[in-house]
């Protein structure tokens, strides 16, 4: 069986670029309409159903979004005011994903890979992980857990630092990939569902859904609150999530087999192109056999990146935002981002496997 980036390769490169190249080319008008065309016709057979995209850009935005409103004054008083640039960068870790090496593996662990008793076997710090199976051997299965308490230690350093744009790049990413470790089927090989003849379940579970029924998420969650443990909460999340992935499957099997195949699929209209999804009665069925399994663990998602934020400036030892709270990006800065995004965009056509690295 081929590796997980080779099989996502072309679903993740041909998706990612059409909510990309827009950005890349926003100056270039001809290239956006030229490039969108082709891309659209290359794709649109995947766009619905098998695609894999991580939470969705919309719920990743989301989630960003809601956590901070969970953060206290002292911390809002920043946050806020950079509310917008932590929700639209919430998916540079997806852009970068098949274009930046190394990327890939922080977005999911297979757990199966490491046998029986995983989750008892695997150390819970990245050091004690790499004494014991090695980095290529941990690169190949997904390092997610592992990812977030890097990503939690280096966002501390940032706010010990008051660095403003270390604390917000830092911030959009760790939020990224704790929602990523809440997704039951970033934890197993079986991602989308191709091992068991369900390809494109991995979309439907974390985008047709709250696509269809976010405005009905009770996404109220109270104040961010310190966790002492944070690489035990990392596991803790994926553990959770592994432990739904097998309601994930068996109730899409379960739907399917209770309805017609001509039903469980629908063309709609999405910005003028038609496009093959899973039908709106499919999609409720398979919600209720969920009994809102999609929003608590998009609850999970807000809750654990609101306690992270927080638990990070804490550790910092608290410090005064405030003054940072006027900065903001210069056309230089804004010039370089724009920059970096460009270069993304270009590497999406050089893609290679982690396993070539």
């Amino acid at each position: 069986m081929l590796p997980k980036p080779i099989l996502q390769n072309f679903r993740f490169t041909t998706y990612r670029i059409i909510f990309c190249v827009s950005e890349v080319f926003k100056y270039k008008k001809w290239a956006v309409k030229s490039i969108f065309i082709f891309l659209l016709l290359i794709s649109t057979p995947f766009l619905a159903y098998n695609s894999s995209n991580t939470w969705g850009f919309w719920a990743h935005q989301r989630i960003n979004r809601l956590a901070v409103f969970s953060l206290p004054p002292e911390m809002l008083v920043f946050f806020k005011k950079h509310l917008d640039y932590l929700t639209e960068n919430a998916v540079n870790p997806d852009k970068r994903r098949y274009a930046v090496v190394g990327e890939a593996p922080r977005h999911y662990i297979d757990v199966e890979a490491y046998g029986d008793s995983a989750f008892y076997k695997l150390p819970l710090y990245w050091n004690e992980a790499v004494k014991k199976f090695g980095e290529d051997t941990l690169a190949l299965n997904g390092t997610v857990p592992w990812t977030i308490q890097q990503y939690k230690s280096q966002l501390t350093e940032a706010f010990r630092q008051r660095n403003p744009r270390r604390i917000l790049r830092v911030a959009a990413d760790l939020g990224h990939y704790i929602a990523d470790a809440n997704v039951p089927l970033h934890t197993t090989r079986n991602y989308n569902g191709q091992l068991t003849g369900q390809e494109g379940i991995h979309a439907f579970w974390e985008t047709r859904l709250p696509e269809l029924y976010a405005e009905e998420y009770d996404m109220f969650l109270g104040s961010a609150e310190y966790e002492q443990k944070t690489a035990l909460r990392a596991w803790q999340a994926v553990r959770q999530a592994n432990a739904a992935l097998d309601s994930v499957l068996r109730f899409e099997k379960n739907a399917s087999l209770q309805m017609k195949p001509e039903l469980k699929y629908a063309l709609e209209d999405r910005n003028g192109v038609v496009i093959k999804t899973y039908s709106r009665e499919f999609a409720k069925k398979y919600h209720q056999m969920l009994d809102r399994q999609v929003e608590r663990q998009m609850r999970a998602s807000v809750k654990m990146v609101s306690d992270f934020w927080f638990t990070c400036w804490v550790d910092a030892g608290q410090p005064d935002l405030g003054p940072l709270a006027s900065f903001e990006w210069d056309k230089v800065e804004k010039e370089q981002e724009e920059k970096e995004k460009q270069n993304w965009f270009q590497r999406l056509f050089k893609v290679r496997s982690e396993n070539d690295n």
